[in-house]
């Protein structure tokens, strides 16, 4: 399998690492400039990389579609074994994590499952479960892919931009998903989290980061007007603004160590 990745400010080796999770149409392309742009702010090494099936990462073999579990598959098995191949010690030196949409509930499954290879996390516009608001725009954008040009925009990020779409379009409007939670799992994080989402974010509501704090009171939230569903593209200064006040103080709220998750 080919992993498309890279590093920045790899030199910076006494640094802590950033590792970015995309959304579910997303990519390492399309994450543009802001991942540079954050770590050049904090200081830190940072790695971009696009997930199996998006990017220029091996496409989703066809005929294959995406199960219910996908995200659990990405959390707890294809992160940690990045991470060893790119010779991370998350053990040793715990990563932060930042993930945007899917990524986001990645990032938070992979915090929940390895707490004691995490160092924080943040995430932007999660989904902990599945909301109407989410399933109608989600269809819209199949409308899209078949009406207008939005293939064609998505194949200049993706190597098989059909495959990127349907996988991701398919298993979000299957009827077994509609009860898709990982509310409970959620309750064992116990690392630094900051929960940002956009008041206009068409994919989802306050629901979601509002219900992350309820499960993990550590959680600082962040909740963004005339914003969407990309805070890193709507927002971006303000973004790294608050990111990086929430670095300077991350334990500021810390859970105490839990026995379930030692």
């Amino acid at each position: 399998m080919r992993i498309e990745y890279q590093w920045l400010n790899a030199a910076r080796s006494d640094q802590p690492l950033l590792v970015f999770l995309h959304e579910g149409l997303g990519s390492l392309s399309m994450w543009r400039h802001y991942p540079a742009q954050l770590c050049d702010v904090l200081g830190w090494r940072g790695l971009v990389y696009s997930r199996p099936g998006y990017g220029r990462s091996s496409p989703r073999p066809s005929g294959e579609p995406l199960q219910p579990d996908f995200m659990h598959r990405q959390a707890r098995q294809v992160l940690p074994a990045l991470l060893s191949a790119l010779g991370v010690d998350a053990a040793r030196q715990p990563p932060w994590l930042l993930g945007h949409s899917d990524g986001g509930s990645i990032a938070l499954l992979y915090a929940a499952a390895w707490p004691q290879q995490i160092a924080g996390v943040v995430v932007l516009a999660p989904h902990i479960l599945v909301e109407a608001l989410s399933l109608q725009s989600i269809l819209h954008a199949r409308r899209a892919f078949l009406d207008t040009d939005l293939r064609q925009r998505l194949a200049r990020h993706h190597a098989d931009p059909d495959a990127a779409f349907w996988g991701w379009n398919d298993i979000w409007l299957h009827p077994s998903f509609s009860t898709w939670s990982i509310e409970d799992e959620i309750r064992s994080i116990r690392c630094p989290l900051l929960a940002v989402q956009g008041l206009d974010d068409e994919y989802g509501t306050l629901a979601q980061i509002r219900g992350i704090q309820q499960r993990a009171p550590q959680t600082r939230l962040l909740e963004l007007p005339d914003c969407g569903h990309s805070p890193h593209r709507d927002q971006p200064q303000t973004l790294s603004a608050a990111i990086a006040h929430f670095l300077q103080t991350p334990t500021q709220q810390l859970l105490p160590p839990s026995r379930t998750a030692a």
